[in-house]
């Protein structure tokens, strides 16, 4: 039997018997194995089975190329923003940062009510041309 890795297709049609690849070994049914094991069979039988096997092993490999040709590594995928999405500790942190803002934000709005009670009217006044208006005079 050859040495075929790749393909389970190619590894039971270079060989003489029907070939199961498991995952610790390699398993192949010769025709004396299946005599022996199978009476009142022929080699005409193993011949049909030998030839099913085939065909099958075929259209899995088919089968596989087809769900796989077009497949990308995830590391390919991780900087393109239609194909990627945070992760949950992304979402978290940025939650968290957003709910800072807002407090700050919150924090800011109180503190400008309470300095904006203090104020004179000319006080008033200059404050929003200057942060409003942007006049600096």
């Amino acid at each position: 039997m050859k040495n075929y890795r790749d393909s389970d297709y190619a590894l039971n049609k270079h060989s003489e018997g029907i070939v199961y690849r498991f995952a610790d070994k390699i398993v192949e049914v010769t025709l004396a194995d299946y005599l022996e094991e199978n009476l009142g069979k022929t080699a005409e039988d193993f011949r049909r089975l030998k030839e099913f096997s085939d065909k099958d092993y075929l259209e899995q490999d088919r089968i596989g190329y087809r769900q796989t040709w077009k497949n990308t590594p995830l590391d390919a995928l991780e900087n393109t923003e239609l194909c990627s999405s945070s992760s949950p500790e992304e979402l978290l942190i940025n939650a968290f940062h957003a709910l800072e803002e807002a407090e700050r934000q919150n924090s800011r709005a109180l503190l400008t009510k309470k300095v904006w009670d203090k104020l004179t009217d000319v006080q008033r006044r200059r404050y929003l041309l200057y942060h409003v208006e942007g006049l600096t005079m």
